[in-house]
């Protein structure tokens, strides 16, 4: 009877913890002294593009990263998708002290979830992308491409960046270089950019 009665503990132990996981108490505020109520309203800003679902998810503070100033805070979050691991990001923007986003300034790393559902499927990894790239002409180089999981502030979303070295060198008038980039959206790969690159 005791033994029952341990287990029915221990189980509503662990029911409580998953609700509560699941309710947004995932992170311990205490671990910074910038006040709860600026990341309340910073997390709705985010959420309001990302939709709550994914925000609660997939997103939380990076408070290592979180800077107090003058007039606010310097805000960062992490992007991470467990089940697709490659998927990994930086959100980062600045509000002031009630914690209302300063859109003159940089808004860099949300994805855009309820405007455009389609951008974050995620659904082409590092392997696809290359694939992709190779198919569309992607030359081979003389080393290893450099290929990035990264959001792209020009295309507004989260992209593969492949980039190919095709010369090399280093001498009297230091490093050159010269290649070609691809940029690849990593939900649907398609191929929105592609340029030549060079290091004089």
């Amino acid at each position: 009877m005791k033994a029952k009665k341990f287990f029915l503990l221990l189980f509503a132990i662990i029911i409580t913890t998953l609700i509560l996981s699941c309710s947004g108490s995932r992170y311990d505020y205490d671990d910074t002294d910038i006040p709860i109520y600026v990341f309340k309203n910073a997390n709705k800003f985010i959420s309001s593009k990302t939709g709550e679902s994914f925000f609660e998810n997939y997103i939380q503070p990076n408070f290592d990263k979180c800077i107090k100033f003058e007039n606010g805070y310097f805000l960062s979050y992490k992007l991470y998708v467990p089940e697709k691991p490659f998927v990994k990001g930086e959100i980062r923007f600045t509000v002031d002290t009630l914690g209302n986003v300063n859109q003159n300034l940089e808004v860099f790393g949300i994805p855009e979830c309820v405007q455009n559902p389609s951008d974050c499927k995620f659904t082409i990894d590092e392997k696809s992308a290359r694939v992709i790239a190779e198919q569309n002409g992607l030359e081979k180089g003389v080393k290893d491409w450099k290929c990035t999981f990264i959001y792209d502030p020009v295309f507004g979303k989260y992209v593969w960046n492949i980039n190919s070295t095709l010369t090399e060198n280093e001498g009297e008038f230091g490093y050159r270089a010269s290649g070609q980039e691809i940029v690849i959206d990593c939900s649907t790969g398609e191929v929105l950019a592609k340029n030549d690159w060079k290091i004089n």
